[in-house]
């Protein structure tokens, strides 16, 4: 019963702060820029309900790449963005389009073979965190217009 409890405290506690905090970021405000980690936003749809909810992540630029990933245990973007990787984001105050890799614990996707070697290399390095940590962690390639 407490745990459930608190689990619901949580995710309100995340819900209200993503209120506030989800507009700052995608306009701009903390992204990664001068210093290579920060926030985004990320748009994604719902794998359940075609929802699209606009998350804020913590990120880190990798050339043109975004490793997007997140501390929470029970957060379900991840398990979203698997199932609808196509995605839009905000970066500095702009909106980009990117298809999106999520970094399974057990397998690389032949998504990741596509992947330029040093941001493989980093998949490959990242890919136990993605269980030990409980959270998610992906990659954004960006769309070319």
């Amino acid at each position: 019963m407490f745990v459930r409890e608190f689990e619901r405290l949580e995710a309100e506690f995340y819900r209200q702060l993503n209120q506030i905090v989800e507009p700052l970021v995608r306009a701009g405000v903390g992204a990664p820029g001068l210093v290579p980690a920060g926030a985004i936003v990320v748009e994604i749809r719902g794998r359940k309900s075609g929802r699209i909810a606009k998350v804020p992540l913590l990120a880190t630029l990798i050339g043109d790449f975004v490793l997007v990933s997140t501390v929470r245990r029970r957060s379900q973007w991840i398990k979203d963005l698997a199932a609808n990787p196509e995605v839009r984001y905000w970066l500095g105050g702009q909106a980009r389009e990117a298809t999106a890799v999520v970094l399974t614990p057990s397998e690389k996707t032949a998504e990741e073979e596509r992947l330029p070697p040093m941001v493989r290399y980093l998949a490959t390095t990242l890919r136990p965190y993605s269980s030990t940590l409980g959270g998610g962690v992906a990659i954004l390639i960006p769309r070319r217009p």
